[in-house]
């Protein structure tokens, strides 16, 4: 884990909300998996469009900050077709919890 990478993910309040939003998909995100065969799960992963929208931002942007969270440990995607699904990492957020508890 580097640290310094998960601050800087977390330092802008949509990427924050992104991850809170991603904590209760069911609650933030009524229609997510709609893109998937029925046979297909996603435990609790949301498509970046469905992100997107919530997130009132462009593709572009919604994309780069997910990348950014990813490459931060905080979140994990999955790809079905031409379409990605993302939810939160939380083995790695219990890891960072345990990091702020004994190191900071």
């Amino acid at each position: 884990m580097e640290p310094i990478d998960v601050f800087k993910a977390l330092s802008n309040e949509t990427r924050l909300n992104i991850l809170q939003w991603l904590k209760e998909p069911e609650k933030h995100f009524p229609k997510q998996g709609a893109h998937l065969p029925k046979e297909v799960s996603i435990k609790g992963g949301v498509c970046v469009g469905d992100i997107q929208e919530k997130a009132d931002a462009s593709q572009s942007t919604v994309s780069q900050y997910l990348n950014m969270m990813q490459k931060a440990g905080l979140l994990e995607s999955v790809r079905y077709g031409q379409w990605t699904y993302y939810r939160r990492n939380e083995e790695f957020i219990l890891q960072l919890a345990e990091y702020f508890k004994t190191e900071i």
